[in-house]
């Protein structure tokens, strides 16, 4: 079963996404990577708890670059250790190795999780090699997950004896809603990690690599939808529904409405290969009620379309 690897950074609609595709995610055999960017734990304790209710699997970060644990990933692995030491077979650390850690640092990590079956993942570090020959007889039971924008062939070569190795590609261009295309391509990672001597895959789903912490005024709504394209060797593609109003900070319902009128059109005209997830109909829902949710809700439904999209290719 092919094994895909969600990266979500830990704020509350990503964390509400897993525990609400616990199910889906386990069933598909699919593996969220979580880097908690919010002091508060209780979140990433609920979703750990959903996720291992539905028999599942997920890595944590325990250095996060991003977010108020930034300085000190102290009390996630507490978390790790004292709530969840029972699940260590299903709960795993994760390490995040940028440019500016030193290999010492990576491997002292690494002895204070061991038992939680570590997973290194590469963003700009620069000692690969170093760190392959550190881990020595160890490097056999270790997963690699690799961000592809940070890492390339000759530095994945370091780890190719690892149990487990996942390349991680962003295929969200971040620009500014107004100025997304309705269409583009997102990904073909999917059909082709193979090809590029993986194990499995990954995503940043239909939110991006760059962190910002808060999404300041919407100038302009888009509701961000991805669809694999079975008549282009199914790679898969993005819309990007763009409120028509896009010049000043106000009215974020109106143009929430406005957005998802042109997703209904896209729907209705029988051609938008976009698959009827429960996401779906939940945007189907809002548009009968006319209801705005609120933009963090929005980004929820995409990211469980982007799931459930993904697990329907591969069951």
């Amino acid at each position: 079963m092919p094994h895909y690897y969600p990266y979500f950074r830990g704020k509350q609609f990503e964390l509400i996404t897993i525990r609400e595709t616990a199910s889906v995610l386990a069933e598909s055999n699919f593996e969220p990577i979580i880097e908690p960017v919010k002091e508060p734990l209780g979140g990433l304790n609920r979703a750990l708890r959903s996720v291992i209710e539905a028999y599942g699997n997920a890595t944590v970060i325990v250095n996060p670059y991003h977010g108020d644990h930034s300085e000190d990933g102290v009390n996630i692995s507490a978390l790790l250790q004292n709530e969840f030491a029972d699940h260590a077979d299903v709960i795993s650390a994760g390490i995040l190795l940028k440019k500016d850690m030193t290999v010492d640092s990576a491997l002292a990590l690494y002895a204070d999780h061991e038992t939680e079956g570590t997973t290194f993942v590469h963003a700009g570090f620069a000692e690969g090699k170093a760190l392959a020959e550190a881990l020595g007889q160890s490097l056999p039971s270790t997963r690699h997950v690799f961000f592809e924008a940070h890492c390339g062939k000759l530095y994945r070569k370091h780890f190719q004896t690892s149990s487990e190795r996942v390349l991680l590609r962003d295929g969200f261009k971040r620009r500014r809603n107004a100025d997304q295309p309705l269409l583009e391509e997102f990904s073909d990672l999917h059909v082709t990690y193979k090809e590029e001597g993986m194990n499995g895959f990954g995503d940043f789903l239909i939110v991006g690599d760059d962190y910002t912490e808060t999404g300041g005024p919407a100038y302009a709504v888009a509701i961000h939808l991805t669809f694999i394209d079975h008549d282009k060797d199914d790679a898969m593609f993005i819309y990007h529904f763009v409120s028509t109003t896009k010049d000043t900070p106000t009215d974020p319902a109106g143009k929430f409405a406005q957005a998802l009128e042109k997703l209904m059109k896209r729907l209705g005209s029988g051609t938008s290969k976009l698959i009827e997830t429960t996401a779906i109909k939940e945007f189907r829902e809002l548009h009968s009620a006319g209801h705005y949710p609120g933009l963090g809700y929005v980004k929820k439904l995409s990211m469980k379309h982007h799931i459930e999209t993904l697990s329907a290719y591969f069951t």
